[in-house]
């Protein structure tokens, strides 16, 4: 991430439009879904600019589709020795990073929760000292990791008569918190217990946090894509000034609309007719919040079905490279039952593949249910 090519800039190739299904296959190739990846965990963990986790489970089935052989203590063990952490990022929710992108990543994604901060949080707080309680909440936090019930009635304690979930917002956006384990830990429970970034990793946040490195780690993820796409990814605004300053040394396209994208100057475009294998993507996946434009991946008559109204995102599954239906595991009485939900009519051929891919997910999530069983609902 701290990498942006040098030398003489090079010339960009504005003319050139791709198609929606040329994004979309760039897109599965630079998010390791055309074929399973032979990479290690952190290498791709930082590859995809991190993954949303706001729930435990969501990030290792990410990994499942992406990575060749992996097991889940191949990411719960990069938890365990704090190479890899949970903490609020991109868009002011929870992401799955490397330790380094966490201490280079948390300095630029403050100001998104700065906005989320000046809103009724401290309204409820008029007369209280922010330094003062940052301080406070700092000192506790790093006293012992605690959960946000602890951590707002110790608040309370010095601060009577205040709203203790005002108080911990303030901690929760001013501090680098991260979830330590077991909290996102396979086969692990347990409340989110928190502590600083600097605690728990052992280094300070980066002072030379670039915006430019953050915009050419998610080009290198999710390219070619519009300054409205990274904004959406990251939650960042006005960033058109460093993206101009990127220009010369990135490739620049359009699409069907009109609408002009960038992408990193070495990246390769795939054939738009390269097949595409199903794939199941776990809930909150970033592939379908990391655009403003997500026809690539989703056409928007669908996002009701995959976007509910109390801000779940659902599994989903790609059929062809695109959203195609959704999907959820069940264990009960022994039977680990995976139900998958099509939105629209797929070939017999597809049926199959997603039937083959099913089984090794459910042997993937439940090794050790007496039965496996697949329901497949056709429109």
């Amino acid at each position: 991430m701290d990498h942006i090519a040098t030398g003489a800039p090079q010339s960009t190739d504005s003319a050139r439009v791709l198609s929606q299904r040329a994004l979309n296959r760039a897109l599965l190739s630079r998010q390791l879904l055309l074929q399973r990846a032979e990479m290690p965990v952190l290498d791709a963990l930082g590859h995809l600019a991190g993954m949303q986790a706001q729930n435990p489970y969501p990030p290792y089935y990410g990994l499942w589709s992406r990575l060749a052989d992996f097991q889940p203590e191949h990411l719960a063990e990069r938890l365990l020795d704090r190479s890899a952490v949970r903490i609020v990022l991109m868009r002011g929710t929870i992401h799955l990073v490397t330790a380094q992108d966490c201490l280079r990543m948390r300095p630029l994604t403050q100001t998104v929760l700065e906005r989320w901060l000046q809103g009724s949080v401290l309204k409820q707080l008029e007369g209280v000292d922010l330094s003062e309680l940052e301080a406070a909440g700092r000192a506790l936090v790093e006293e012992k990791p605690r959960t946000f019930s602890e951590l707002g009635s110790r608040l309370g304690e010095r601060w009577p008569g205040y709203s203790a979930d005002a108080l911990t917002g303030v901690i929760r956006c001013r501090l680098p918190l991260v979830q330590i384990p077991p909290r996102g830990v396979w086969g692990e429970g347990g409340l989110a217990v928190h502590t600083t970034a600097e605690s728990w990793i052992g280094e300070p946040l980066a002072e030379d946090a670039s915006l430019p490195a953050l915009i050419i780690q998610y080009l290198t993820a999710f390219g070619p894509a519009s300054v409205k796409d990274i904004q959406v990814w990251s939650g960042l605004t006005r960033i058109q000034a460093a993206v101009d300053q990127l220009r010369p040394y990135l490739r620049a396209y359009r699409d069907e609309a009109g609408q002009e994208l960038f992408d990193v100057m070495e990246a390769e475009l795939p054939d738009p007719d390269t097949p595409a294998p199903v794939r199941f993507l776990g809930e909150f996946d970033n592939m379908l919040l990391s655009y403003h434009d997500r026809s690539r991946i989703m056409n928007e008559s669908i996002k009701p079905r995959v976007f509910t109204k109390n801000g779940i995102i659902r599994a989903a599954v790609l059929v062809d490279g695109f959203v195609k239906g959704i999907w959820s595991i069940e264990e009960r009485k022994g039977i680990a039952r995976l139900t998958v939900e099509l939105f629209g009519p797929i070939s017999e051929t597809e049926r199959l593949d997603m039937e083959e891919e099913g089984w090794r997910l459910l042997q993937f999530a439940a090794p050790d249910a007496e039965h496996h069983d697949l329901q497949l609902y056709l429109p």
